[in-house]
């Protein structure tokens, strides 16, 4: 009989507690529990992914497997598992290169990663974006093409759209390209149609809708995209005035510099993507590439679900991983946060921790239910936020840089990592100054 993932007793001694467990300094108490875990146990089969190699392929999702097939062969098995009870805070964390639960797994890169995560979670950090522009233009009205309004990112961009497009007096207008690529063309046909001043290309690849691209260059609209190619800034292939973004780079290296820190270096990592797009495909790509600089984080599965069916698939993959794994699996990282909104069922159904593991890290876009979710401890620990609202009134400036014939700002905000300890209860990330800086810019 295979052990339950959950337990940290084997053979009546009690094994280390899972990394991430206990802050350096912490006092615990064990306290035994039992629970229910399956009738037939969690298999432990050899890693499998589309190329053979864990670390080297993506394993797209199958449509075909179960639902229920994981809750029913973990219904019946009586486990006894410890859990930490009556945690004091005790002394700060150690220096570099030392750890009060064991070994570390890459002493010289978790020193590197434990610094930069303690520099992402920095919550005072005063306003770097521009200071100066040109005043707001009166009268003119905005498209906001949408990749699909059920992608919280995207609907949270285009909401500070809307909120910064109030303050100057423009008018806005949301189109849903419903996830699929007919309807982002059709979207993007009816908006070159509106003849807008501007169209907002919200979270989709240009180069999925050339034609209607062309058109809007044609009759001389200007584009400004969210998350529309991987860099910040103007682009000239595609045609884009900006790109308002985080660095890619810089959120795919803090997403996985915090699991190597979290886990003092040694992990069991899952990546969640969507291959179809190319920014996420580009982001999780570098999040295995720096997991990759640990040689003790082991990333045991490489999942490509495209976002449009995260809600069907997430789930089923989910309960599947969870029964080849086991606790091998100790923590995730998604390219989306809302794959773990998708995964709670499967992880509950498990009976496994809300706050974990597997301890799950969004790398964007820091969407209110991520909040929420890592605020309970409901199976997620951490995000890598976009700021979603400075982002939709940086869309409003840049824009109004180009309807005075003023080179773009290019500003990319610095990435910042979300957890428990300094959300302070709030459901976003939204740093301070933006607003003041930009309304003295429009002088409004």
């Amino acid at each position: 009989m295979t052990p339950s993932p959950w337990r940290v007793r084997r053979h009546g001694q009690a094994a280390p507690l899972p990394a991430g467990a206990v802050s350096p300094g912490d006092r615990v108490r064990p306290v035994a529990v039992t629970w229910e875990a399956g009738a037939r146990g969690l298999s432990h089969a050899p890693t499998d992914v589309s190329s053979g190699d864990p670390g080297y392929g993506i394993r797209t999702a199958r449509p075909g497997v179960r639902p229920g097939r994981f809750a029913r062969r973990t219904a019946a098995l009586l486990a006894t598992i410890v859990v930490l009870a009556g945690c004091e805070r005790g002394s700060p964390r150690t220096g570099p290169g030392e750890s009060t639960t064991g070994p570390i797994g890459c002493p010289a890169v978790y020193d590197t990663a434990r610094a930069a995560v303690e520099r992402a979670e920095r919550t005072d950090v005063p306003w770097g974006g521009p200071t100066t522009g040109p005043r707001a233009v009166t009268g003119r009205s905005l498209v906001y093409v949408a990749q699909t309004m059920t992608n919280p990112g995207v609907a949270g961009a285009a909401q500070g759209v809307r909120q910064a497009a109030r303050v100057v007096g423009w008018n806005v207008r949301v189109i849903d390209g419903g996830g699929t690529p007919a309807g982002i063309q059709a979207a993007m046909d009816q908006a070159v149609d509106l003849k807008p001043s501007g169209i907002v290309i919200g979270g989709f690849d240009p180069g999925s809708t050339s034609q209607q691209v062309s058109r809007a260059a044609a009759e001389k609209i200007p584009l400004v995209g969210w998350h529309a190619v991987a860099a910040p800034g103007p682009s000239r292939r595609p045609p884009l005035f900006s790109n308002v973004t985080t660095h890619v780079q810089d959120v795919a290296r803090i997403s996985a510099q915090w699991v190597i820190e979290h886990s003092r270096g040694r992990a069991g990592a899952v990546l969640f993507t969507d291959a179809s797009i190319p920014f996420a495909l580009t982001k999780s790509e570098l999040i295995r590439k720096e997991l990759a600089t640990c040689p003790d984080v082991r990333v045991l599965a490489y999942e490509n679900i495209p976002i449009p069916d995260a809600s069907s698939r997430t789930p089923r993959e989910v309960a599947s991983l969870l029964s080849r794994f086991g606790d091998r699996w100790t923590h995730s990282v998604a390219i989306n946060d809302l794959y773990f909104a998708d995964a709670a069922p499967a992880f509950r159904a498990a009976g496994a921790p809300g706050t974990g593991p597997p301890y799950n890290i969004g790398a964007g876009d820091g969407d209110p239910s991520a909040f929420q979710r890592i605020n309970s401890g409901q199976y997620q620990s951490a995000t890598v936020p976009e700021p979603l609202t400075q982002q939709g009134w940086q869309i409003v400036d840049e824009f109004n840089r180009a309807f005075s014939d003023s080179p773009a700002s290019g500003y990319a905000a610095p990435v910042h990592v979300s957890t428990a300890a300094n959300t302070g209860g709030a459901t976003s990330w939204d740093p301070s100054g933006y607003r003041e800086a930009y309304r003295k810019i429009w002088g409004r």
